[in-house]
């Protein structure tokens, strides 16, 4: 799982993904699917043989106080950054 301090616009343009969320969540994704990560912990995973291609727009954000009080640090795959 991981976490960014942007907005992230992803769309699926061949294959098929899943998203899972931090709180259990699974969501499958497939063509012409898209979503939206605001700062969120997340990961992706392919569950099929054949490849996944997505296209995302990543909008420069910032993890408020507040907001990583709540839902503690900021972490980029194995990191946790300041």
């Amino acid at each position: 799982m991981h976490r960014t301090e942007t907005l992230d616009v992803g769309v699926v343009l061949e294959g098929e993904t899943w998203l899972l969320l931090d709180d259990g969540s699974e969501t499958r994704v497939g063509v012409g699917d898209a979503v939206v990560q605001r700062g969120t912990n997340h990961a992706w995973a392919n569950r099929s043989d054949k490849p996944v291609r997505m296209v995302f727009v990543l909008i420069d954000g910032e993890i408020t106080d507040d907001l990583r009080s709540a839902t503690g640090p900021l972490e980029f795959f194995d990191q946790a950054l300041e």
